[in-house]
């Protein structure tokens, strides 16, 4: 066994390691090539959106035939490029996440425009990974890309959760929810998804722009009138009516369309369980597809440790406890400054004071794609001491909780999981190490 990476004397490096090995599983340079087809009769288009944009062209090119014709375009966040890669044969656009900006929009429109002429001798590559969503933003018609800024930063601080999110957005779209997959018929389409989403149900993963689309209209307004997201009139209207529904599964369109998941929340925890037995450690996934305020399953987590920890129930120490998905963070208060930090860092703040310090467990909650919400880290990793070395420091554990100010709360105590893009998205990665 590697020393260093001993779990029972080197907790914070065994957790790290636990999560880098996650992040590598997903990683496109080491999966996209296995599941590409051979190239067809006619032209190979290349289509695509989401946080793993960049990284998934550069393994598609690695992998593809020099000889045979290749094109197209895929959008990723800014500075999601792998750093060195200049795509040769596929466009790559940056653009903003999560809300979306003109350069994701345009890109967008270009795309769509791009399908027409395909024939059923053409393959059209379609590379979906989480943050797809913003990325590929195309306005439903009445609609201005400042409605639909408006109505996705309403949506984040809503607390809905991704699958609602994923069906408002697909309903005020001229490109989600099916219609991108409608527009490449008659094409041979294979779209490949890294999945960012509970259950991994390619109709959600960037709200599936070329899957067939179940939800409809009526299930997309009640969503916006539970959370109380205002909607601009065309919006309105559009729901209202059925204007804005989208393909469904029995269309014809979708008949010569395959889709193929290559990473998924389950693999990565499967890796990282592995890679704990490989050491000795026994080590135990809850599930790869929690959902719910962050801070309330941070509590659940805390109170499961504190059980193995004091009880051996429900597994014996020492073990390590696995779990993914895609928790939430509603904001409920108005502040200035506003507070700082994700879904990965609140859950572990709530963890932490759940704990109270509780001997002998350590955490590590993080997100997959290396960025945290909007900040700059990934995530944190929690210790039995991480509450008395804040009060030494003058901080309140309470106090940044309830301002969901937790990377305000870790960044002090040395304690981030600082990684950048990591290039893939397979969500939520929590690891606890009860010892």
């Amino acid at each position: 066994m590697n020393a260093a990476l001993d779990p029972l004397n080197h907790p914070r490096e065994f957790l790290r390691h636990l999560f880098d090995v996650a992040v590598a599983r997903a990683l496109p340079a080491r999966i996209l090539a296995a599941h590409l087809p051979s190239p067809p009769a006619g032209r190979t288009l290349v289509l695509g959106a989401g946080k793993a944009g960049g990284a998934m062209v550069q393994a598609l090119e690695a992998a593809w035939p020099t000889d045979s014709r290749l094109s197209g375009l895929v959008i990723t966040p800014y500075s999601h490029c792998p750093p060195g890669f200049r795509p040769s044969r596929i466009e790559l656009v940056e653009a903003a996440h999560p809300v979306p900006d003109a350069a994701g929009s345009n890109a967008a429109a270009r795309i769509l425009a791009m399908t027409q002429g395909l024939t059923p001798d053409d393959l059209v590559i379609c590379l979906i990974s989480g943050g797809g969503s913003a990325l590929l933003s195309l306005p439903a018609a009445g609609l201005s890309l400042a409605d639909k800024q408006a109505i996705n930063r309403a949506l984040l601080k809503s607390g809905a959760s991704i699958s609602e999110m994923n069906c408002v957005r697909k309903h005020l779209s001229a490109i989600k929810g099916g219609r991108l997959g409608a527009a490449c018929a008659p094409a041979q389409v294979l779209t490949l998804l890294i999945s960012d989403v509970p259950g991994d149900d390619p109709a959600v993963i960037a709200s599936g722009p070329t899957l067939a689309d179940p939800t409809t209209c009526a299930e997309a307004l009640a969503i916006c009138q539970r959370y109380q997201i205002e909607l601009p009139a065309a919006a309105q209207e559009g729901l209202r009516s059925g204007a804005f529904e989208t393909p469904k599964p029995d269309d014809a369109c979708f008949a010569a369309q395959q889709s193929q998941l290559i990473a998924t929340p389950m693999m990565s925890l499967q890796a990282a369980a592995d890679a704990a037995r490989a050491l000795g450690l026994p080590a135990y996934i809850l599930s790869d597809a929690i959902e719910g305020e962050s801070r309330e399953v941070g509590r659940v987590h805390a109170a499961i440790a504190r059980s193995v920890a004091r009880q051996d129930q429900p597994f014996a120490k020492p073990c390590v406890i696995l779990s993914g998905g895609e928790t939430t963070v509603t904001l409920r208060q108005t502040q200035s400054p506003p507070g700082q930090g994700g879904r990965a860092t609140e859950f572990l703040l709530s963890c932490a004071l759940a704990l109270d310090g509780e001997p002998g467990v350590y955490a590590l909650s993080a997100d997959t794609d290396g960025i945290d919400g909007i900040g700059r880290n990934a995530g944190a990793i929690l210790t039995p001491s991480s509450l008395a070395r804040a009060c030494g420091l003058g901080l309140s554990a309470q106090q940044d909780l309830d301002a969901h100010n937790a990377l305000g709360f870790f960044e002090p105590l040395g304690d981030l999981v600082s990684t950048g893009p990591t290039f893939t998205n397979v969500n939520d990665f929590r690891a606890l190490l009860i010892r």
